[in-house]
């Protein structure tokens, strides 16, 4: 099933606009209307006065439409069962509907424990695989090649996460499949979200900052041109890659020049669903750990923290790194309260990035393992290892 805003999907229609035509009317990306409708986003308020004018609406009637609780609607699942027992009947709405599928788990992806997911996500990517190969050439297989990719990368994430960052290979193999799929598109952007993750795997799993520093700088070059969102992305992840090589100077180059990529992002990004309000200082903060400069660190990650309220694994990581920054400047128990929130949203997540800070934090309690609040975090930890 999936979920709608009905109201200003029928509004659209009306008005003689597919996701495709309103979107370019608005100068934005399909994909932008396609999340506002499925209750996902909310147009910005400086878009909504453009959004309302195009649909003939006040801005209060838009912002009644906006305020509706999303209704579940009938997924077109038939065609694509049909699809699949006959590749040549392939249409739009079994592609559209495999998309609404892919899109949903990457919805949950940063809320839901990854293992939860992957029995959707195997099925989901199997069948855009198949059909991918098996449907003649035109813009149904097109729209599935640029799907292939999409869901290739939330796979590999998925996979990487689920195995608490340990198997690099598994997640390797469908991060490579998704650039294969990128490319032979031509499209830079999916290419880019694929490498960008691939470069995870080698600043995270394999904790190879001078590999991680190379596809982080390809990322940041192929991208520059299409999207704000990801090559702002590549320069992060390449400045905290010079911040694990401890080259502060370089670390902070590169930091102000993501933040000039950012400052250009707007909603028609081809990556905007990338884009939070917390990214900057959440890698910033963690640049500024590496780096050694604690009390800096902790006062960017206290800012990211307020920026991010909502449970998420990337809340969880924001909190596992203020936590050490304030273990490593000397305030326990700061750092005990602020890690018991970071282990309530791991216990709800699984998330592997916010379990592996907990633990490093746990390590840095050592020192004060004789105190009751240490023990009772150490005794979280030792169920949350039981429950994995």
């Amino acid at each position: 099933m999936t979920l709608r805003r009905e109201s200003l999907a029928r509004r659209r229609a009306a008005m003689g606009y597919t996701q495709e035509t309103f979107a370019a009317r608005l100068k934005l990306d399909r994909s932008t209307v396609a999340r506002w409708e499925r209750g996902v986003a909310t147009p910005q308020p400086w878009n909504q006065p453009d959004v309302a004018k195009a649909l003939e609406i006040s801005v209060e009637v838009l912002e009644q439409y906006l305020a509706e609780k999303p209704t579940a609607t009938p997924p077109s699942s038939d065609h694509v069962s049909f699809a699949l027992q006959r590749p040549a009947g392939l249409d739009l709405v079994a592609v559209a509907h495999l998309r609404q599928e892919v899109q949903a788990l990457d919805d949950r992806y940063d809320r839901a424990p990854s293992i939860a997911l992957l029995a959707d996500a195997g099925p989901t990517l199997g069948q855009v695989t198949l059909l991918a190969r098996e449907a003649p050439y035109g813009r149904a297989r097109r729209e599935l090649k640029a799907l292939e990719a999409e869901a290739a990368t939330l796979m590999g994430q998925l996979v990487w996460d689920a195995s608490q960052r340990r198997d690099q290979r598994s997640a390797r193999v469908y991060l490579d499949q998704a650039v294969a799929a990128a490319r032979e598109l031509g499209d830079v952007t999916a290419e880019g979200h694929a490498l960008l993750r691939a470069s995870y795997l080698a600043l995270y799993g394999d904790h190879d900052p001078q590999a991680g520093l190379v596809l982080t700088q390809h990322v940041a070059n192929a991208t520059a041109a299409t999207s704000a969102v990801l090559t702002g992305l590549g320069l992060l992840h390449n400045a905290e890659a010079h911040a694990m090589l401890g080259d502060a100077r370089s670390c902070e180059m590169t930091l102000a020049e993501a933040e000039n990529y950012f400052d250009k992002i707007t909603e028609n990004d081809p990556a905007f669903h990338l884009f939070s309000q917390s990214q900057f200082a959440r890698l910033a903060g963690s640049c500024y750990l590496f780096l050694g400069h604690h009390r800096r660190a902790q006062q960017i990650l206290q800012k990211a923290a307020r920026a991010s309220l909502r449970p998420s694994k990337s809340r969880a990581i924001i909190l596992g790194n203020l936590s050490l920054a304030q273990l490593r400047h000397g305030e326990p128990d700061a750092a005990v309260a602020v890690l018991h929130e970071a282990i309530d949203i791991v216990e709800t997540t699984r998330g592997g990035g916010g379990m592996n800070i907990a633990f490093d934090a746990a390590k840095e309690l050592r020192r004060w393992r004789e105190e009751p609040f240490v023990q009772h975090v150490h005794d979280r930890l030792l169920s949350l290892m039981t429950a994995a």
